[in-house]
This record gives structure tokens, sequence and C-alpha cells, in this order.
């Protein structure tokens, strides 16, 4: 039995899982090319996920569920056979889920995340393949986790990382033939059209701006702009995308969670009305310890980006329950925050600057509501990313709150199964001149949300408005 979240502001959700199977070995992936044939062939036969005998949601509350509970994991679908262990490269993946220092698995990168939502159909748009290059391969080995060398619309034709043993692990991984020794030489490559940068998050938005005066449509990991310059880079940002005319996406996680996805379509049919009230949480203990990228020595160890990090200078995956619900956007804010139990915050004398380990926030929307929210790197038994919406009407039962259909080569994957759906999404807005689900002005309000709420939190509450993009 799995709980959606463990702590007592989670929702009332449980999913029980009854799994035919067992868990492969790395024993198992031992298997001779014919073989691999053989079980893919077998698991495509497999109508309706019978390798899940069932997967049964019970709520005792399930009208307040309906109307406003979301969560971090979304219905989580057992992947079975090779289907869920090889790649279209053919290649076996060995178990290289990132772990924190202690060797637990990093939240959002559990296994079997597969995408019991979404429909099944999926239909190419297109038979052109979108050439794309690959930038990152630190810690949680983004780069390769988002299933860009899956899909059939996409030719990953180099990979980057400056770490020259993480390069070729990252080509490997996706099967890349060329190489760069850095994301600024890879941009250089006329022949690449997109960019998928996973990098370090101070350098997210350089890279981007770099990559847009290029020609190149962009997609970033969270965050879109970092820190000290965020305000100054977000400026940047969104004139590079406007001069070029490229594709900005970020990938923003949250916003293809199942219950996240469903909301939004109950908006946007215009069941909900104006949403009165929204929560946004995202809860991940230690977070300022985690291992990252750190331009000191070129390694990924304790003293890089992620020290003693602001925990509104991460705030994504909590705001996108307003924005990538409503399309709206968060304009004032007060925010708070509470001195760190960890001693890399202490007094905040760190590269950040920054003592809170914990910081919460009251909004102002742009249709006259009210939203809060969290983040949090130091509060035990509360984890994950959740949200709850509350609008002027009930829930609409009739409306279908389905995520797209995806590739049958591409999972679901990490992050409630967003991963794969985040790809897909990029892939055809360039292949069909459409709009990212997360486009520039909505990455720069959630970001800039938690940006603004961290210099509210330094001068006690005060109410301060943050700055507006639109395309």
């Amino acid at each position: 039995m799995v709980s959606a979240g463990k702590s007592d502001l989670c929702m009332n959700l449980t999913l029980t899982i009854h799994s035919l199977g067992q868990s492969p070995t790395r024993e198992s992936l031992r298997i001779s090319p014919q073989k691999i044939e053989e079980e893919l062939a077998e698991t495509r036969s497999i109508k309706g996920g019978n390798r899940i005998k069932r997967a049964r949601v019970m709520n005792n509350e399930k009208q307040d569920h309906e109307q406003s509970g979301l969560s971090r994991r979304g219905f989580l679908h057992g992947m079975g056979g090779a289907g869920a262990l090889l790649g279209m490269t053919g290649m076996a993946a060995a178990d290289d889920t990132p772990k924190d220092a202690d060797g637990n698995v990093i939240p959002g990168f559990e296994k079997n995340q597969g995408d019991a939502n979404a429909v099944k159909d999926w239909q190419p748009v297109s038979d052109r393949k979108v050439r794309v290059g690959i930038a990152g391969y630190g810690l949680c080995k983004f780069g390769a986790a988002f299933f860009y060398q899956n899909h059939p619309n996409v030719e990953v034709v180099a990979a980057t990382d400056l770490d020259p043993r993480r390069c070729a692990a990252l080509a490997k991984a996706v099967g890349a033939k060329k190489t760069y020794p850095s994301c600024e030489e890879m941009i250089k490559d006329k022949s690449i059209e997109a960019v998928f940068i996973a990098t370090d998050a101070p350098s997210h938005a350089r890279l981007a701006i770099l990559a847009l005066n290029h020609g190149k449509h962009v997609v970033s990991a969270v965050p879109a702009v970092f820190g000290f310059e965020a305000e100054g880079e977000a400026e940047e940002l969104f004139n590079a995308v406007k001069k070029s005319g490229m594709k900005y996406m970020m990938n923003e996680t949250s916003s293809f969670h199942a219950e996240l996805y469903a909301k939004r379509m109950q908006y946007q049919a215009g069941a909900l009305g104006k949403i009165i009230y929204s929560e946004g949480e995202y809860y991940h203990d230690n977070v300022g310890t985690l291992g990252s990228y750190n331009p000191r020595n070129g390694k990924i160890d304790g003293f890089g980006w992620r020290r003693a990090l602001a925990p509104m200078w991460y705030p994504t995956h909590a705001t996108a329950y307003y924005v990538s619900v409503t399309g709206g956007r968060l304009t004032d804010v007060s925010g708070l925050g509470t001195p760190s139990l960890y001693s890399e915050y202490k007094d905040g004398k760190n590269a950040h600057k920054n003592a809170f380990g914990t910081e919460v926030a009251m909004f102002k929307t742009s249709e006259g509501g009210m939203s809060r929210m969290a983040v949090s790197w130091d509060m035990k038994n509360a984890h994950g990313e959740q949200g709850r919406v509350y609008g002027q009407k009930p829930h609409d039962n009739g409306i279908k709150g389905d995520r797209p259909a995806l590739p049958p080569s591409v999972e679901g994957g990490g992050h409630g199964g967003s991963h794969g759906q985040l790809t897909n999404n990029f892939i055809e807005s360039i292949l069909l001149d459409g709009k990212p689900i997360v486009d520039v002005s909505e990455a720069l309000n959630m970001t800039l949300a938690g940006v603004i709420a961290h210099q509210s939190a330094l001068k006690e509450g005060e109410w301060m408005k943050i700055p507006q993009y639109a395309l």
C-alpha cells in the first residue's frame, strides 16, 4: 500500500497495487537481442496493463477530493517486462537511479511511475525528427531521464557535460554520436534544432539565452532563472524568446501531474469558475545538503549550488498549482521564513546568504483570488509535491481530465509520470508551431513569484509586487 503523501497536510488518498510479476534484477537484464525483441513483443501484446491486476483508489471523503485534492504521485502505473527497461536505442539500462548521500532514492525518481491516466491511442503529428542536443548529466542524471532518446520524432545528435566521464555516460545513455566539452560549444553546432538544458540551476538562464540567440528551440530544467541575478536574467530571457521567435519551455513536472492536469481541464472547460483559493507545496527534507555541481572544482559535492539553497529560489513545483491550472498569474506576495535546523544555513553564512530552511508565502492572483505556496527543506514527515484548488463551482465528473497520449516507446517516467509528457509536449510544440505547456511568461511567473517571496521574507513579510511578463 502506497500513500500519496506522508504528511498530515497531504490529501487522504491511498493507492493499492497488486502486481503479478517480480521486479527485474540486474542479472535479468543480461539477455540477448533476440530475447529483448521477444520480451518487447510480449509486452506490447498485453492489453489494459494486465501486469497490474488492479489499482484501486480508496478515499473516505470522495467529494472533497474531487473538488480540491491534488497529489504528487498521481496514479502510479507499474511498468512490466522489457518495455520498462529498454529505450529505442536497444540498450539495457542499469540501476542508476539518482540517490542522495544516504543511499535513498531522490524524490521524483522512484521506479514504476508510469502514466496510467494517459489516453492510449497516440497518433503521430508528423514523420519529421527534431535534431536535439542534450546538456547535463549531474546528480539526478536529468539529461537521460526525459526520454528524448525514445521519442519517435527526435534524433539525439549530441550530448555534453563539463565532466568528460559524465559526458561519455550521457552520450551512451541517449545514443548521441557526437559529444562536446561544454554546452556553449554544442550550441554552436548548426545541425542542432533544439537544446535540452539539464545543467546546474544557476546556468539555466544564461545557456537558454545563448541557445535562443543561436536560433535553437530551448527546453530548460527548473527554475527558469536563479538567485540574486533572477530579475535581470528574466528580462534577458524574455527578450531573447521574443526576438528569436523560437520555442522556450520550462520542464515543470507538476504541470503534468495527473490531478493537476485534470483540474487544468476542468478550469479550461469553465467548470470551476474563478479559483478563489489554491495551495501548492514542495517538501523535500535535506535538499540543502544534497550534492550539486561545484564550479570551483568541477565536481558534484556538498558545496555546490544546492548548499543552503533558499527554498523559494526553487518554487515552481509549488507555484505550478495555480499558474498551470489556470494560466493566470501570481501578482503580489507576502512571505515568511524560519531558520533552518541544518548547520549549512546557520546565520546565513553561506554563498546564498540564506538562513531559511522553510518558506511560506501568500499570493494575490490575477483573477482576484488567493494562493498559499510553501517550500521546505527541513520539515520531518513532510514529503513531495502536492496542491489543492478551490473554485466557485464544484468539480464536474463529466469532464475528462486524462493526460495526452504518449508514443508507445515513451514512458511517463519520474515525478508522477510527467517526464515523458513534458518531452512530448515540447516536441509537438515545435512540430505543430504551438504553445508549450509552460512557455516563457508562465515559467517566469512561477519562478519570480518565489524569488520575490524570498525577498519579502527577508523583510518580515512586506507585501511586494511580482514582475509580470506576457507574450
